[in-house]
């Protein structure tokens, strides 16, 4: 260890892979469970890299996977979402997108595409006829707002958020897909909708006054990203489960990395992110998260080189437990 000041972090992150494994989801629960995961370079840097990222998304008993960075596959495989729903014997969608996918045991009855770095979606229907709209998104991951805290503290608030709104795309890409979204009238669906994906910024909801006072590299501001997502009216599923961000901060950035290349320490931030819309009407079935958890649930050993880690990715898997609701029409 180079500093005994890199123990609050490492501490963080520890936590933020302490949860209860999935197999607490009771089965007999009308109930659908959500990954989103950014499985780096389709899990090519990884010895058997995607058959790692197959073992991960069984043993979380996912319905739906919202992937990120399904690339193609070293060798003559396809795209590691296409390869994984063939072993799982699941449908996949994921279009000219260079890497987003939609992965799910579910029927895919229609698909939606808007960006093919940004977003694709489709509707999904389960065996019991109830459907729900679902996309895979990714932002901009230049300008990283917690890097620039973490090598300049001296930073003011504007020059911070410059990076949301000037120095990335990030804040000009979650307009054009939420304005894309409303177009598809998804925003008044009379079916829940889901958004999920790597955001590449962390939400207003974590970085708070308390968050400021008890994590390194935070900082309480209105960042507008998140803000632009809640405002149309989704909710944030882990925050729903979890409102507290300090007792349960959900961190997915990053499992693989501790410490940088120049020797400073990683940040610890919940750039991944399932946000949810319920139906217009009220009484038609709902969506509503009840269970939620970060993998892997242990960090390995810092030691290990990257290509023998048995988690695949240098992002956490977000999983959430949604449970179905139907309120009696009046």
């Amino acid at each position: 260890m180079r500093s005994a000041k890199l123990n609050p972090l490492l501490g963080l992150l520890a936590l933020a892979c302490l949860a209860l494994p999935a197999n607490v989801f009771a089965d007999d629960d009308p109930h659908l469970t959500v990954m989103v995961w950014n499985v780096q370079r389709g899990a090519n840097n990884f010895d058997q890299g995607p058959e790692k990222a197959l073992r991960v998304i069984k043993e979380s008993g996912a319905d739906v996977v919202l992937l990120q960075e399904s690339y193609d596959i070293n060798g003559d495989r396809p795209k590691l979402g296409a390869w994984l729903a063939e072993q799982l014997g699941w449908s996949s969608y994921q279009g000219d997108s260079a890497h987003l996918c939609v992965l799910t045991k579910l029927d895919i009855e229609k698909t939606f595409y808007h960006h093919a770095w940004h977003g694709v979606g489709a509707l999904l229907t389960d065996e019991a006829g109830r459907s729900f709209v679902a996309y895979s998104i990714w932002l901009d991951y230049r300008a990283y707002t917690p890097y620039a805290l973490r090598d300049n503290p001296a930073l003011t608030d504007d020059e911070l958020l410059a990076h949301e709104t000037e120095k990335s795309s990030r804040y000009k890409q979650i307009k054009a897909l939420l304005a894309y979204i409303k177009e598809q009238g998804h925003l008044n669906l009379d079916v829940p909708l889901l958004v999920g994906g790597d955001f590449n910024c962390p939400s207003h909801l974590d970085w708070t006054e308390e968050a400021e006072q008890s994590r390194p590299f935070v900082r309480d501001l209105p960042l507008p990203v998140s803000k632009a997502v809640v405002k149309t009216g989704l909710i944030d599923a882990y925050r729903e489960v979890h409102p507290d961000p300090i007792k349960e901060p959900g961190i997915t950035w990053s499992p693989l990395y501790r410490i940088n290349k120049q020797g400073k320490p990683e940040t610890a931030d919940r750039i991944d992110r399932l946000y949810i819309k319920q139906p217009a009407d009220p009484t038609e079935p709902l969506l509503v998260p009840d269970k939620a958890m970060v993998l892997p649930e242990e960090l390995e050993d810092n030691d290990i080189p990257q290509a023998q880690r048995l988690f695949p990715s240098d992002h956490s898997a977000v999983v959430i437990r949604l449970r179905w609701e139907t309120k009696d029409k009046p």
